[in-house]
């Protein structure tokens, strides 16, 4: 698996979101600014994450973006795979796979399956929601 800009950019985008959800939309600016990414890569990422169905947009006065469901509904291996695509660490573990002939004898394949195994474990039971609880209680950890 590997993570690219633009993916690192749509995970803290959301997870910015998530912060603020059920508040205001957060302009492109404001995002921009907090995040330390370009407005013209962030606009890019936002319509990218708008298709997918994972924000909305809203223009005028108090427009923004802002979540198109509440953040314990995505989950991180939603957003890694719908820009970056699979999270397998090589083609071959995928079970459709033809382009090796020695797939069914290959120690390597076993050992990819299960770094993808893991890894799906991992990203696919981590909601944003549990990000914000996260970074709400470090909050309260520090500030004591």
């Amino acid at each position: 698996m590997r993570i690219t800009y633009k993916g690192d950019y749509a995970l803290k985008s959301i997870l910015e979101l998530s912060l603020n959800y059920g508040r205001n939309a957060v302009t492109i600016h404001e995002m921009a600014e907090r995040l330390d990414i370009p407005v013209k890569f962030l606009e890019q990422v936002l319509l990218e994450l708008k298709r997918g169905g994972f924000v909305e947009s809203k223009r005028g006065k108090v427009g923004g973006y802002f979540l198109a469901k509440p953040p314990s509904q995505i989950k991180l291996g939603d957003v890694i795979r719908f820009i970056d695509g699979q999270i397998e660490p090589i083609a071959c573990v995928d079970i459709r796979y033809k382009g090796c002939n020695d797939t069914y004898k290959c120690v390597f394949r076993k050992i990819w399956r299960e770094v993808a195994k893991k890894t799906s474990e991992i990203i696919d039971n981590i909601s944003f929601e549990d990000l914000v609880k996260e970074i709400k209680s470090d909050v309260l950890f520090y500030a004591i």
